[in-house]
């Protein structure tokens, strides 16, 4: 594929921790992004905020406000990854949909392209830059708009299960299956805004686990093992 969408978990960069950053991990991470890009793939990164903060972790304050932390906690996220991945050889942009100082810059599809086009990583943080919408509905938003060929979502598990395998060790595992099973079943692969963006974009998405050696690398180079989301 010449231009993909990765979406790693907040909780996944922070490892053990399960808050703030696991740099062996990021690094880890950093390598292998590297390795796809001097293949001549373009990728577009985004991160979520949740070694940080979740849209409900307080019940007190306002739903608007909780959302705008998040939001920041992506930036964050993608601002440190960014130097990671500075520090292995890589050059990097973040784009952010509203104007954040001199950290990032804003986005805007012609900007993207001409990063792209320069051989750079691109994060994309800050989600859609408006509560209620998560970095699910984010990264199908920036996929679509920047004509990528896939989403490639690197989580905790292995691919998509018909039940949690956390709670149910007979859970079983889907090879592949059509973005309307995933609504149908609710499967919850990403939330259902991202999911009809999805189906009405007709945008392939691939489930894997990002604990696996190589796990990113072999995603991407015809060794996938995950679950394969049609449209």
């Amino acid at each position: 594929m010449k231009r993909v969408f990765l979406k790693l978990s907040g909780e996944a960069l922070a490892g053990e921790k399960h808050t703030g950053f696991d740099e062996p991990t990021v690094t880890d991470v950093a390598r292998q992004v590297k390795q796809i890009t001097e293949n001549g793939t373009q990728i577009g990164i985004v991160i979520g905020g949740g070694n940080f903060w979740r849209g409900r972790t307080s019940e007190t304050i306002d739903r608007t406000k909780a959302d705008q932390i998040g939001m920041l906690a992506t930036i964050m996220n993608c601002i440190y990854v960014s130097e990671i991945f500075r520090s292995q050889g890589m050059g990097t942009q973040i784009l952010t949909p509203f104007e954040c100082g001199s950290m990032t810059k804003l986005f805007s599809k012609d900007r993207a392209n001409k990063y792209f086009e320069s051989g750079m990583v691109v994060f994309f943080a800050g989600g859609t830059g408006h509560p209620y919408f998560s970095t699910d509905t984010g990264i199908v938003l920036r996929a679509v708009e920047m004509e990528a060929e896939g989403i490639y979502l690197a989580k905790a598990i292995d691919g998509v299960y018909d039940s949690d395998p956390k709670i149910n060790p007979s859970a079983v595992k889907y090879d592949e299956l059509s973005i309307q099973e995933v609504v149908d079943k609710k499967l919850a692969v990403v939330d259902l805004t991202a999911s009809i963006m999805c189906m009405e974009n007709k945008m392939p998405m691939y489930v894997f686990g990002l604990n696996e050696k190589n796990s990113i690398v072999k995603a991407l180079s015809g060794e996938f093992r995950g679950t394969k989301v049609t449209v």
